[in-house]
């Protein structure tokens, strides 16, 4: 999937749409990259001599790649991040770098999705965490 075959998906924009494409997805399994570029706007601030990409990002990712795993274009309902558990960072991500989001479905109940995440760069871990998510009708 393509950056315009996502935004069919979710309903986030710049500068919070954080996933660029979709390498592989399923009903129960989605792979999807970022590219951590120089230019993006947090870096002014994380850190201007030395940017390392947000981890509160990189979990973020993880749940919008969960949310296209579990969602199809245009079924007008907004993803929801419900939960955080066992959340770990093992290295840094810096700009030039290719994030890669694999996100399993581990269980559902009541229309919320329990998912582990684990993001990658170059094949090496950088986070993983266990999710919660869901959706909710878009009402405008």
């Amino acid at each position: 999937m393509n950056i315009d075959q996502i935004m069919k998906i979710l309903p986030h924009r710049f500068p919070m749409l954080l996933v660029d494409r979709v390498i592989e997805k399923s009903k129960d399994h989605v792979i999807a990259a970022k590219n951590v570029t120089a230019g993006e706007i947090f870096f002014m601030g994380h850190f201007p001599d030395y940017p390392i990409y947000p981890g509160v990002l990189i979990i973020e990712g993880l749940a919008q790649a969960a949310g296209i795993m579990l969602l199809e274009p245009d079924q007008n309902v907004i993803p929801l991040f419900l939960g955080i558990d066992e959340a770990r960072f093992k290295s840094e991500v810096r700009p030039g770098d290719t994030l890669t989001y694999e996100v399993s479905l581990k269980e559902s109940k009541l229309g919320v999705f329990k998912v582990n995440g684990i993001a990658k760069v170059q094949g090496k871990v950088v986070a993983t965490a266990t999710l919660l998510v869901g959706v909710k009708k878009n009402e405008k």
